[in-house]
């Protein structure tokens, strides 16, 4: 099974792709901490498509607390510059849910806060992992924003 969640704090602004398909694909990078403060976080880069990257552009924000629920894929390619082979993990998000503050949801000219909102669940994910995501206080001592 290839299943993995994670909380943590945006580590920038989301960057969106439009594709002449009407598909568009949203990407940022998550920190989650350790449950030792003295340890770094880990980053997990984040892909994420379709309606579900709208809502990521719009209200998720660089520090911002967020829940995913997604799967690991890992990317390979050729390096042009080397011909060296290369790979990269991703996490492909398949829910999204907001867990800061509406302080931290801010539209895109920095006006009033926006609603809370999370894309729709995925089959798979059931509805009660946002109460279990809030159980607890995430130390922001190691994320560097």
């Amino acid at each position: 099974m290839n299943n993995i969640t994670l909380v943590g704090r945006a580590g920038r602004d989301p960057e969106v792709r439009y594709f002449e398909s009407g598909t568009n694909v949203c990407n940022l990078t998550i920190a989650v901490n350790r449950r030792k403060k003295d340890e770094d976080p880990d980053w997990f880069n984040l892909e994420i498509w379709g309606k579900t990257a709208e809502v990521a552009a719009n209200y998720v924000r660089k520090g911002g607390l967020i829940g995913v629920t997604g799967s690991m894929h890992q990317e390979k390619w050729t390096d042009r510059g080397t011909g060296e082979e290369k790979t990269k993990w991703i996490v492909r998000v398949d829910r999204l849910d907001l867990l800061g503050s509406k302080r931290d949801l801010v539209d895109g000219d920095g006006g009033q806060a926006a609603p809370t909102a999370a894309a729709p669940a995925s089959p798979t994910a059931p509805a009660s992992n946002q109460s279990e995501w809030n159980s607890g206080p995430v130390s922001q001592e190691k994320v560097p924003f």
